[in-house]
């Protein structure tokens, strides 16, 4: 009976659609294997842009010269790429936590739980009650021995500087945006930017983070968040990336300067990895934002 569910086809049968639409899928255990390994509607993100174009967008059909060995090629490059970019976001996320941390601190030490202490965007939105109440959360599921040490020695008041550790990159932006601005604005020095800049640099990093977290397609995706730039002139080497700054080079572009300006992590890991962007001419790295040229025209990725 047709129930406007599509026909569930067994690992044979998605191996013979993919043949009948034009796919060389080659050796048939191994394609087997793969779809075993994959599911097909993960990996149908994959040779989505192998697929014919046409007035409507992507025709089933694939195009001449299409196999699967190369869609298989794509899938582990991005899957060496979230794992390069979720590891090379971990030390900005502790240095941003770090800095946010002591520079309230200096104003006072629970700061996080007064807003008339914090910016005038604590008081006058009700953001910051839905922020305090998941912070409080938090803290009550909490396990870590600093916190049980606070608890019997203090009463369970955190300090800020203990405080931002319980937090995770969203609750931590959300903290950084209902920091006075005085706060804001030396924490973004340290990163080069200004605080509006720094403030659209971290959600859209949260964006890319969680993409990461969760498998999501990363090497051709379009952002929805674009970062805040600095002037032409003031970072020369960002200057010199040409790319547009919604795709995934772009994205990485802004991990590239803040471990550069932060001093922190290894800036040669996303550079090596990206070298590994599989020869292919239906899906060139340009497809990522990238220029063909990309890893000599700026220090940020020329390491």
């Amino acid at each position: 009976m047709d129930n406007g569910v599509k026909e569930y086809k067994s690992y044979g049968e998605q191996v013979d659609l993919l043949s009948q639409r034009g796919m060389d899928v080659g050796d048939r255990d191994t394609a087997l294997t793969t779809l075993q390994r994959v599911n097909y509607y993960r990996l149908s993100g994959y040779w989505y842009p192998f697929r014919k174009k046409s007035n409507r967008g992507r025709d089933d059909e694939f195009s001449p010269g299409t196999c699967l060995d190369d869609v298989v090629a794509f899938y582990d490059f991005d899957a060496r790429l979230r794992m390069a970019t979720f590891s090379a976001l971990t030390p900005i996320e502790l240095a941003i936590r770090a800095l946010l941390g002591h520079e309230l601190g200096r104003v006072d030490p629970c700061i996080h739980l007064d807003p008339s202490l914090l910016g005038a965007t604590a008081r006058i939105r009700g953001d910051y009650r839905e922020w305090l109440d998941k912070y409080e959360r938090e803290l009550n599921l909490s396990r870590e021995d600093f916190v049980a040490h606070h608890d019997e020695k203090y009463g369970g008041v955190l300090p800020v500087w203990a405080a931002v550790e319980l937090l995770d990159w969203g609750q931590l932006t959300r903290l950084y945006g209902f920091s006075p601005r005085g706060v804001q604005d030396t924490i973004a020095d340290v990163c080069g930017l200004t605080a509006p800049q720094l403030t659209s640099w971290l959600k859209a990093l949260n964006l890319v983070r969680n993409t990461c977290a969760h498998h999501g397609r990363l090497f051709n995706r379009v952002h929805t968040l674009s970062p805040k730039l600095p002037q032409l002139g003031q970072h020369p080497d960002l200057d010199a990336v040409a790319t547009d700054w919604s795709r995934t080079f772009g994205q990485l572009t802004m991990i590239q300067f803040l471990l550069d300006r932060l001093q922190v992590g290894r800036p040669t890991f996303l550079p090596t990895v990206l070298k590994t962007f599989p020869s292919v001419r239906a899906v060139p790295i340009t497809d990522m934002g990238a220029s063909s040229d990309w890893s000599v025209t700026s220090p940020l990725w020329n390491r």
